[in-house]
Formats: structure tokens, sequence, C-alpha cells
């Protein structure tokens, strides 16, 4: 790179050694860090350091408030408390734009850049370079964006390409070329891996190598064990929103930092009752999408509840999606008690039984502009009208019958879904698909992101459900609540089913989060 488009290369520090990061200076160091949210404390006064010529891994569970203090390094969110020094000078994240003027960039999962805009574009988006007369230099623009994709082996990618017309991979790249353009000295990867082939992620790893020599301090999250320890020098671990532990990573091992994950215990928490299950309901076998899942296979029965567990990128809500007839997969058979069910649509999903809690109620769960006793109503209006008609008394007595059941607090049932709080919008959604009478129902993070009293509502309402029989898919990312609520739990890693698992007082925490994360027993 030439000293013209990165002025400050001679200066940069090397790499060293984690074994002598105690002489160093930490390039960003966060302490005391609180974040609260209404109900939730999703910081409690946790610290990290990140350090240059270093990869620090962020490891924790999905809750465990890993994307809150990505969001309040990059300006996002304002910590209640706490303090963030750059090279052991105080500063304030005010906005975004500060972070990434004082150097702190962020590469997303999806990438967060602007598919209409050219490559060089997104580069210097906010810091373009300018003429004597202060418009953009546009020459002088695409040519520092080709010198940094040389630099970083993406020299194949046109500076004048639209963004969309980009393979997610070399996205990745351009949002690498960015934090370079401003000499980004903290570089922050948030499951930067999960939808890349394995050649990319081998090529992503490379251009990391090439980041810690250079000098900057990587903040790496990911959920599989052996990208971390493949690429990084630290670890920090999170666990409900605190601080576990941190160090060296070849201090630890893979079980270790595993049991620091978990830590819970889950006797007496979730109010389960133990019901005799019934016949089977449900048999899907052989199902495959052709990008999602594959090869999936596994049996319901009624009054049970099959808990589905996996970390990001596993598939599961892929997989429910198209049982209920949102996508359409390639292969594999369903059958309904006895009969073969096709399922091309949600209506005919409904139509056999099978209803579906998304995961983003607010934006596929309620209607925020109708009232409750409308969206409770909406599934069922064969049965609450009469030729063409609605009538109000039997739609407000059907809405009230479920909303009773479900302890909904609200002022009436006329009030509008969208002024509820998220545990009592969660149960108008359980309550609408509960009017429709199924046989099976599933659950997607059916807790997420609602109060604990809510949380404990839920939970008693789904054991209740399942003792009348209704034969229930729970997916959850929550190791207590999967393990809290299941009669078996279905482990997915990577769109395949990594393990079944009969649940009982001898399974372990431990032994879930090793199959998600593809970690052998016997791993030292």
């Amino acid at each position: 790179m030439t000293q013209q488009s990165m002025p400050q290369t001679a200066r940069r520090p090397q790499p060293v050694p984690p074994a002598e990061t105690a002489a160093l200076t930490p390039r960003i160091a966060l302490a005391g860090i609180t974040k609260t949210f209404p109900g939730v404390r999703a910081l409690n006064a946790v610290a990290l350091e990140l350090y240059p010529g270093q990869v620090t891994a962020l490891i924790g569970e999905n809750g465990a408030g890993k994307s809150t203090l990505v969001k309040t390094m990059t300006g996002i969110y304002q910590p209640d408390a706490g303090e963030i020094r750059i090279d052991g000078k105080p500063v304030h994240l005010a906005s975004p734009h500060s972070a990434f003027k004082l150097g702190i960039t962020a590469i997303h999962q999806e990438t967060v850049l602007f598919d209409e805009l050219s490559v060089a574009e997104n580069i210097f988006l906010g810091h373009a370079p300018k003429t004597r007369f202060r418009t953009i230099d546009w020459k002088t623009m695409r040519d520092k964006a080709r010198t940094l994709l040389a630099e970083i082996g993406a020299g194949h990618i046109d500076a004048d390409t639209r963004l969309k017309d980009l393979s997610i991979a070399n996205k990745h790249l351009v949002a690498v070329a960015r934090a370079l353009s401003i000499d980004a000295n903290v570089v922050i990867m948030d499951e930067p891996t999960a939808a890349l082939s394995h050649k990319e992620i081998g090529d992503l790893f490379q251009l990391i190598e090439l980041l810690k020599k250079n000098g900057k301090a990587i903040l790496f999250i990911s959920h599989k064990f052996d990208e971390i320890y493949r690429i990084a020098d630290r670890y920090t671990v999170f666990r409900d929103g605190e601080l576990v532990a941190s160090g060296l990573l070849k201090d630890t091992s893979q079980n270790e930092i595993v049991k620091m994950m978990v830590g819970r215990s889950v006797d007496k928490v979730f109010p389960k009752q133990q019901v005799a299950l019934g016949d089977t309901v449900l048999t899907v076998s052989g199902y495959c999408h052709p990008t999602e899942f594959a090869d999936i296979g596994f049996t319901l029965r009624k009054g049970e509840i099959l808990g589905f567990y996996g970390l990001v990128g596993a598939g599961r809500s892929e997989l429910m999606q198209a049982l209920i007839g949102v996508t359409k997969p390639s292969k594999g058979a369903v059958r309904i008690e006895d009969e073969i069910a096709v399922i091309r649509s949600p209506a005919e999903a409904i139509a056999k039984g099978i209803v579906y809690v998304p995961e983003e109620r607010g934006k596929q769960g309620v209607v925020v502009d109708l009232p409750i006793v409308q969206n409770i109503s909406l599934p069922s209006l064969d049965r609450t009208s009469r030729k063409g008609f609605l009538k109000l008394a039997e739609e407000f007595a059907l809405a009230r019958e479920y909303a009773t059941r479900l302890d909904l607090r609200a002022a009436s049932l006329s009030q509008n879904a969208g002024t509820l709080s998220g545990g009592n919008q969660q149960k108008v959604v359980i309550a609408k698909w509960l009017a429709t009478r199924p046989r099976v129902i599933i659950l997607d993070e059916p807790t997420k992101g609602i109060d604990i009293g809510s949380k404990a509502a839920v939970h008693a309402f789904m054991s209740e459900l399942a003792a009348t029989g209704l034969a229930v898919i729970m997916v959850s990312s929550e190791l207590p609540e999967v393990m809290g609520m299941s009669d078996r739990i279905v482990v997915m890693r990577e769109g395949r089913i990594a393990s079944v698992l009969e649940n009982g007082p001898e399974l372990k925490a431990e032994t879930l989060v090793r199959a998600a994360a593809g970690i052998e027993e016997d791993a030292a």
C-alpha cells in the first residue's frame, strides 16, 4: 500500500506474541460496561481488551451479550456505565460515525454496505477523496480502491462494480478494504464465516493473518470452535451478560470453554409436566432443501415437546419454514399420523393441523395495527363468520377464551397488538394459532426478548398444551429452556441432524454444545 493511501504505514506496530501482552497497552479496552434495556440487563459490568497484532475470540451462547457489546463498541448503543479507552486514552463513542473516525470498524455476517453503490463508493463512503473544489475526486477514489483491493488479494474485484453483483465472500473483502481505507486499528468480525464456503473461509483467514501483521486488534465472534482455535490468540467468555473468563487460548481447552459458556443448572427452573406420550402424529423423512438443510428425519408424538437446539446457521428455522410451506424442499416426505401430507403453502399446513409461531413475532406474528381480537381470530374466520359476514360476538368469544387461557394482560381485546409488551404480543401469536385447534404447534424461539415473568407463563402454558395431547416442536437457542422443557432434543449443525438425545437428569448441557459445535466428546 502506498504512503499516500495509508500515511501511518511506517508506524504500524508489529504483532506481538500473546504471552507478551502484559507489557502492551491494549489497542482498545472496555471496563465496567453495563447496558440495560426494559426488563433486561444485557451487559453487567463487563470488560474486554484487544491487543495489536492479535485476535481475541468473543465466545458465548446466543443471548450472552455479544451483539450488545459490539453495538456499544461501534457507537450504536451508549453504555449506562463503564469506560472505553483507545491506546490508553478515554473516548466517548457517541455515534457509529465517531467510532469509525476513531478507527473502529465491524464486518458482520451480513455485510452492512450499500448494494446499489459501486465497490469504490462503498469503500470510501463518508471519507471520499476530494478535489480542490471540494467535490469527490472520482479518479483518485477508484485508484485508491484498486490499490486497497490488490493489497488484500482482491484485485479481481472491479472497483466500478455494483456491490449487489458480488458474492458474499467478495462483499466481505470490500468490507475489509473499507476498514483499511481509514487505517482502522480495531476490526470486529461478527460471525464472518456463516455464509462462506470452505475455500472462502480459508481465504478470509489468510486475510486475518495479513491484518494481524499490520498490527490490527481483531475481535472474532464465532460459534465454531475449530475456527476459534485456528485463528485466535486470546479468548473472552460471556454468559448471561457477564464476563466469565478471559485469557490465552493456548492455556485452556475446548471442554473448559464449553463449561464456561454453559455454567447453569436448569433443575426446577421450568414447569415441565410429565406427560404420557401418545401415538406418533408427525413423521419427517429424507427432508432436503437445496441450500439450507439435508437428510432430515425425525418423529413427533402426541403430548411430546421436541426441542431443536443448534448454533447460528444450523438450519433450524429454515427447516420449520419448509415444514409449514413457506419454502419448498427439494425432496423428502411428511406424514401426519398415517397419511402422506403434501404441504405447498402455509394455508395447506394449517388445514392439515400444523401451525407455526415465528421467531420474529413483530414482523411475522402479529398485525401491530389491528386489535387483539382480530389478531387472534384472523386464521379462524370460518368459525366466526356466516355467509361472508363476521359474527362479532363469536369473534370476541373466541379471542376471550384463548386470551384468558394464556393470561394475556391488556386493557381490552380492542387494544391494538402493537401497544402490547413483547411477552403479551407473543401470547397473542400463540393464542391465534391455538384457536385453529392444531395437531402440531411449532414454537420458534418462543421466549426471545420477553421478560422473565412472561417466559414462565409461556413455559407453563406450553407444558399444559402437551398435557392435552398437542404435539409441540420448540426451537430454542437457550440451553436452560431446551433442557428444561423438552422430552427429546434434536441437535442440528450446518443443516444436518448432529444428534437426537433423550432428555433426563443424566443429559449434560456440555453434550448439547459439543454436538452443536462439532466437538468430539474426548476433546482435550
